[in-house]
C-alpha cells in the first residue's frame, strides 16, 4: 500500500501538471471506485483544479466551480459565493495516477478518467488506475470533508513540526498502550501516513524492537523514534518513495528508496549494522523484520 512518501511524491508530480486546469469531461469506468454522494460526481465537470495536496495516505484535489455549468438545486458554499468540491483519493494497495495526451484510450486497469484542458496548453487525460480495485475516490463539499469520520479520526502529520513536538505526542499516546509499539505506529488515529515499511525502518533506526510494549518505552527512546520517523520519511520522499510491486509516481517513474531498506523485506539477510541475521515476527497482522541485537 502506498504510504506517506509515495502519496506525497504522487502529489508533487501531479501538482505542476494539473493545477489550474479545468475538468472538461469525466468518465467512471468502475462503479465501486466512487464512494460517498455519487450524485456529486457529474458536478465535477467544468470545475478547475485549484490545489493538489496530501493528508495521511489520501490524495486531495480541491476544485473551484466558478466556471462550471450550473446544476439545478445546487447550493453554494461560503467561499466567495462560489460552490466548491473536494476529491479525496485513497490509493489502498494498488491505486495510482498517470497523465497522458488527449484521446488516449483507457488502460487495462483505468477506473476513472478526467479530461483536462487549459487555454494555451495541450489537452490531457488524468487516469486513476487501480489493479486490485480497493482504492476509491470520494467527492465531497468542503464541510463534508471535515465531517467525514475517516478524516476526523486521522492523527497528526509526522512531518509537521519539530521532532520534539512529535515525541511529546507519541509519549502521551504510548502511555495508554499495552500493545507492541509497531502496532501503535500503524494506528492512523495515533499518527498519520505510516504503514508497514516505514514502521519497520523507523524502529530499526531508533534501535527499538517492534514487539516491545509502547507504554514501556522511555522518553529518551521516544524522542529517538520521533527523529527516526521524520528522517526516514524525508529520505524516502527524496528518493520518490519505495517501489515494491506496482507503485509509480504520476510520471510513471518508480521510487528508489527500496534500495536503501535496512530491514523491511530482508528476513534472513545480515543486519547492515552488526551482521547478525535479521529475524521476523507477525505483529498487528503484519510481517515484521528486525535485528534482535541492534533493536532492544
Amino acid at each position: 500500500m502506498p504510504e506517506l512518501p509515495e502519496v506525497e511524491t504522487i502529489a508533487r508530480t501531479l501538482r505542476p501538471q494539473i493545477e489550474g486546469k479545468r475538468i472538461s469531461a469525466l468518465e467512471l469506468l468502475l462503479t465501486r471506485s466512487l464512494q460517498g454522494e455519487t450524485e456529486l460526481f457529474p458536478r465535477i465537470r467544468g470545475c478547475k483544479i485549484d490545489r493538489v495536496l496530501r493528508r495521511a495516505k489520501l490524495l486531495l484535489l480541491f476544485l473551484s466551480t466558478a466556471d462550471a455549468p450550473a446544476h439545478a438545486g445546487e447550493k453554494t458554499e461560503k467561499n466567495g459565493g462560489e460552490p466548491s468540491l473536494v476529491l479525496a483519493f485513497h490509493l489502498k494497495m494498488t491505486g495510482g495516477f498517470c497523465i497522458l495526451p488527449e484521446g488516449t484510450p483507457p488502460q487495462k486497469h483505468t477506473r476513472i478518467i478526467f479530461d483536462l484542458e487549459q487555454g494555451g496548453h495541450p489537452a490531457t487525460r488524468l487516469f486513476f488506475n487501480d489493479i486490485r480495485t480497493f482504492g476509491f475516490c470520494r467527492v465531497m463539499r468542503p464541510g463534508e470533508l471535515n465531517a467525514w469520520p475517516f478524516w476526523r479520526a486521522l492523527g497528526p502529520e509526522p512531518l509537521e513540526g519539530e521532532a520534539e513536538a512529535l515525541a511529546a505526542h507519541l509519549a502521551l499516546s504510548f502511555r495508554q498502550r499495552r500493545g507492541a509499539v509497531k502496532a501503535a505506529l500503524l494506528d492512523q488515529s495515533l499518527i498519520a501516513g505510516i504503514g508497514n515499511i516505514y514502521a519497520d525502518e523507523s524502529l530499526f533506526r531508533a534501535g527499538i524492537r517492534p514487539d516491545v510494549p509502547a507504554g514501556g518505552i522511555s522518553e529518551a527512546k521516544v524522542l529517538k523514534l520521533a527523529k527516526a520517523i521524520q528522517d526516514i520519511l524525508l529520505l524516502s520522499i527524496q528518493e520518490c518513495g519505495s517501489s515494491i510491486r506496482d507503485y509509480k509516481d504520476a510520471n510513471g517513474k518508480a521510487g528508489a528508496f527500496q534500495n536503501s531498506f535496512a530491514v523491511y523485506g530482508r528476513k534472513g539477510l545480515p543486519c547492515p549494522l552488526c551482521g547478525q541475521t535479521l529475524e521476523s515476527a507477525r505483529i498487528a497482522g503484519r510481517s515484521t523484520v528486525f535485528c534482535a541485537d541492534c533493536q532492544q
